[in-house]
């Protein structure tokens, strides 16, 4: 295996002898000297060819070398402050891996054509500033439970029952029997809390939904949480301390990417808890007075959580929701059984749910009733109920969307870019 520095590391070898390897990002050639600066998952470097210090070779592979064109370039590191980055490679020898043919991505290109060059896109410096946020975002989530204690486990994806009745779910053919890919696997860590207690998982969930906004994704990376012994009062605060740690680990530890991302870091440094709670029927005033009239059980949907978030700087949670139009295993509020033990977490500057999450119904007879009441079959959940008699304890929990939540964080456009590559109702290649 050949050995290379990465840019990173070779910006901390002034006047020594590197090789780097990457791919091309630009180039300009004129008579007996070229600049092509490179790229590499660290950043770009530009290198420095004099057709007099090279030999005939290495002179024929810069001339031949294109956009795109992986290289090889071994040479002295010197700053230099007319380089774009203040650094510059200074060949004594060069050479072509890969060269490229005519980059079919210019500089103003269509939506749907960057969609469809999608794998080709994603080498893009604003795609590879997000790819790097999210992957930032995973292992921040990941530290914050893990030093509250939680443990990682794997559910299914494939699945005999949905978490909320198998509405918007993709069926799949499993060995002559239906099945359905996921779209929450809270039910399994619900089954966990008995054996660790503490659980999340990381991992895809799917939905089978039309919808074509500028937040919906069909398949999408899902953070769940379920927490023996948790209110949902204290559930709350979890979410809240989770979102603030991760605002602030990105303010403290990614100033550069953000920055590169022309993402004002202020707009995450602001963010700590408590946030703002609103009860659904405070929900339901604030938009009447935006001029947006609401019914009792009426859904908030993306243009009403965009009026109540627009003005926000940080998330704001919804609580307080009639139970009627909640999921069968959410628990009612005992001090009023018209309403759901549950909240919703809204992002601010209007780009909406990013959170939900309840209390769970515990008891097994409650259960029980609410299955025959949402016109569930018991035996489709035999598991599920089982929990309920073998020992059971209160708990509640959550589930994030990924995706929302960066693009929220980024202030992207659109959720699409908030993943590599984006499956959605109209989408699914490359």
């Amino acid at each position: 295996m050949l050995k290379f520095s990465h840019i990173k590391q070779a910006e901390q070898s002034v006047d020594k002898e590197v090789t780097i390897a990457g791919w091309v990002h630009r180039k300009r050639q004129s008579g007996g000297v070229a600049f092509i600066i490179m790229r590499d998952s660290t950043g770009t470097m530009q290198i420095a060819v004099k057709k007099d210090k090279v030999d005939a070779a290495s002179w024929k592979a810069v001339t031949d070398t294109t956009i795109e064109s992986s290289i090889i370039a071994e040479g002295i590191v010197k700053e230099d402050k007319r380089a774009p980055t203040g650094f510059e490679l200074e060949a004594a020898n060069f050479s072509n891996t890969g060269i490229s043919e005519p980059f079919p991505i210019t500089e103003f290109q269509s939506t749907e054509l960057l969609l469809d060059k999608r794998h080709l896109w994603l080498r893009s410096q604003k795609m590879t500033g997000i790819l790097k946020a999210r992957a930032y975002l995973f292992k921040y989530l990941r530290d914050f439970l893990s030093e509250k204690q939680f443990w990682e486990v794997t559910p299914p994806i494939i699945t005999k029952a949905g978490g909320e009745g198998g509405a918007d779910m993709f069926a799949i053919d499993f060995f002559g029997t239906k099945a359905y890919l996921t779209q929450s696997s809270q039910l399994y860590l619900e089954a966990l809390v008995p054996v660790l207690e503490h659980v999340y998982d990381l991992v895809p969930s799917f939905r089978a939904e039309k919808s074509r906004t500028v937040k919906h994704l069909a398949e999408y990376w899902h953070l769940e949480v379920e927490a023996g012994y948790y209110s949902q009062e204290d559930n709350m605060k979890l979410q809240e301390d989770m979102i603030e740690y991760v605002c602030q680990r990105f303010v403290k530890e990614q100033g550069s990417l953000l920055q590169s991302l022309n993402v004002d870091a202020n707009r995450l440094s602001v963010v700590k808890a408590p946030f703002k709670r609103l009860t659904y029927d405070e929900a339901l005033k604030q938009l009447k007075q935006n001029g947006i009239k609401k019914e009792w059980l009426d859904d908030i949907g993306a243009e009403d959580e965009k009026v109540l978030t627009e003005k926000e700087e940080k998330p704001i949670f919804i609580y307080k929701w009639p139970l009627k139009i909640k999921a069968f295993y959410m628990r009612e509020d005992p001090d009023n059984p018209e309403f759901a033990l549950c909240s919703d977490m809204q992002a601010p500057h209007g780009h909406g749910e990013i959170v939900g999450s309840s209390e769970r119904v515990y008891d097994y007879k409650e259960m029980a009733d609410r299955l025959n009441k949402y016109g569930l079959q018991e035996k489709d959940y035999y598991w599920y109920t089982d929990i309920r008699k073998y020992g059971t304890i209160p708990h509640s929990g959550f589930g994030l969307g990924v995706e929302r939540l960066l693009k929220w964080m980024l202030d992207l456009d659109h959720i699409r870019d908030a993943i590599p590559f984006p499956r959605m109702a109209n989408r699914v290649e490359p």
